[in-house]
């Protein structure tokens, strides 16, 4: 990271102390003043070196040296306020909604080196809003509708369910209950609101990009100018919320008496979980882009709620109330479930939301949920459409420009697209590690830890390190990238003869012909189609399935 900043500060320095002339070059050879040898057509075909319009990479370095063209700040200004300042001021616009800027700085580096992982966690969360809405649709206890707005809601949020002493059958079964829900529901019924200013930002940065892209269809080309180039929630407030509604939680006693829960303990059936050591740390982070960390914990949470709400719903739609000694006392279309039919002791309550005729042991539960691979396969697919859609989009037209061939531009892009997916994968990896590190179920949902969760446990921590370190190299290399194709570094012998694809025939394009600049229309026009397909699938998908339909 401290060599890349250097290099950042000390390149233009570089441009200027050893720079080259192109066209002088392929004069002097064309004159003879560097021999005989290493004259090429534009398809890197030997000709005489008095008909060269390229010259082979040796000659190239002989005759031309090893530095670049020199630094033209109206080109550098130009291509740095057309194509990396608005990118920039869009990053600068996404919600984190972190604790603090240090969290904040993090998701940034996340985004920017890892786009691949900024997608997994878009479509993630839409798939998840998606599933719960589908999950919980046939269900008809009161409070299903609530139930599904929170859960979706606190995909930001570590949520964490406890089953035991009735905290859980209480919250779904009692009807002292029933302000908690639409409470909660109320206080977390807000989004990160864009703002008029940022809107408008927005705005200007897409109007700049459409005007770009434009100008560089209907530019008139010279080789001089010739270059291939959700919702978000804050820590505190959704805390707070939460911690708010619970202050109303009421839990039933074994004399079926509903009290505050704040009067027994301090547990509570739905809650965040605050701190909880370096393996669960991401799960804690409410920036959108940690949701990859949440999505196992958080499905086997909704699976917890969902089956409470199932064993009240089908016990109520067979008219059982929760005391079996009394009658059912028929509700109206206004409240289907009267409140008589929800109460009675602890024991029948716990009863009354168990999976019939026991509840399943928690040693015998799933530990990856349910529907979960799917969601995964689904969210993964699209993440890596619309990386390497854009960013082959890149490489195809970095690739056709002159010379061909992998070089320092279409490398540059490559080694990008490459580490953001390598970071999405690590950091996949490194969740499921630490929701298996800490899933050995025992009595009562309490966990103890094996020699296999405890090298879980770390190898998730090392994994999830080494992922941000490479988010952060390579945000920092992006940028460097872009800086060093707008400031003529890379128009040098090396890159320009695109040795590392031609390798021993590597040639230099100088004099580019009017039938090569009409050449890269093709591949132009096809890259733009690329990326901008990709991104309206990705989009169409996300305001396709953004706002599921709710449950009655």
């Amino acid at each position: 990271m401290v060599r890349n900043l250097l290099l950042l500060l000390l390149f233009p320095a570089t441009v200027v102390l050893a720079t080259v002339n192109f066209e002088t070059c392929l004069q002097e050879v064309r004159n003879g003043d560097w021999g005989l040898e290493g004259g090429r057509d534009n398809n890197g075909g030997i000709v005489n070196v008095s008909e060269a319009t390229a010259i082979s990479y040796d000659l190239c370095v002989v005759a031309c040296g090893t530095g670049p063209e020199p630094f033209v700040w109206n080109n550098f200004s130009q291509q740095f306020s057309a194509w990396l300042l608005p990118y920039l001021a869009l990053m600068s616009q996404l919600p984190f909604g972190a604790k603090n800027r240090l969290d904040n700085l993090v998701s940034l580096l996340l985004a920017v080196g890892s786009p691949t992982l900024a997608a997994y966690s878009l479509a993630l969360t839409v798939l998840n809003g998606h599933y719960i809405a589908h999950r919980f649709s046939h269900l008809t206890y009161p409070n299903v509708s609530n139930a599904v707005r929170i859960l979706s809601s606190l995909q930001q949020s570590a949520i964490h369910v406890i089953t035991e002493e009735a905290l859980l059958a209480s919250l779904i079964v009692l009807p002292e209950n029933d302000e908690w829900w639409s409470e909660l529901v109320v206080w977390l019924n807000y989004v990160h609101t864009w703002s008029i200013s940022a809107v408008a930002s927005i705005l200007w940065v897409i109007i700049a990009y459409v005007f770009t892209v434009v100008d560089s269809f209907t530019s008139v080309v010279t080789y001089s100018s010739l270059n291939s180039n959700g919702q978000a929630c804050d820590y505190e407030r959704v805390g707070a919320a939460v911690e708010r509604a619970n202050k109303i939680a009421y839990v039933v006693t074994h004399d079926g008496e509903a009290i505050l829960a704040s009067h027994l303990s301090t547990k509570r059936a739905i809650a965040i979980r605050r701190g909880s050591g370096d393996i669960h740390s991401d799960e804690h982070h409410t920036a959108p882009i940690y949701n990859y960390a949440r999505f196992l914990p958080w499905s086997m949470a909704v699976e917890t709620v969902y089956v409470a709400f199932r064993e009240a719903s089908e016990r109520s739609n067979s008219y059982r109330p929760v005391n079996g000694e009394m009658a059912w006392q028929k509700g109206d279309r206004m409240m289907p479930v009267r409140p008589e039919n929800r109460q009675g002791s602890l024991e029948q309550i716990t009863a009354y939301v168990k999976t019939y005729p026991v509840e399943i042991e928690p040693s015998k539960r799933s530990r990856w949920g349910r529907g979960m691979v799917s969601r995964f396969l689904l969210a993964s697919f699209l993440a890596l459409v619309l990386t390497w859609g854009t960013i082959g989009a890149a490489i195809l037209v970095a690739f056709y420009t002159p010379t061909k061939g992998i070089a320092c531009r279409s490398g540059s892009y490559l080694i990008y697209g490459v580490v953001s997916t390598l970071i999405w994968i690590l950091l996949v990896i490194s969740s499921a590690l630490s929701h298996y590190s800490s899933l050995v179920p025992t009595y009562k949902d309490r966990y103890q830890h094996t020699p296999s969760t405890r090298v879980a446990g770390i190898t998730a921590v090392i994994l999830r390190r080494a992922a941000k370190t490479l988010a952060a190299l390579n945000s920092a290399w992006v940028i460097l990238a872009c800086l060093f194709q707008f400031s003529s570094f890379y128009d040098r012998c090396w890159c320009n003869s695109s040795v590392f694809y031609w390798r021993e025939n590597a040639f230099n394009v100088i004099n580019v012909s009017p039938s090569d600049v009409a050449a890269l229309d093709p591949p132009w026009i096809g890259g733009v189609a690329l990326a901008s397909g990709c991104a309206v699938i990705f989009l169409g998908f996300v305001n396709l399935l953004i706002r599921p339909t709710l449950p009655t």
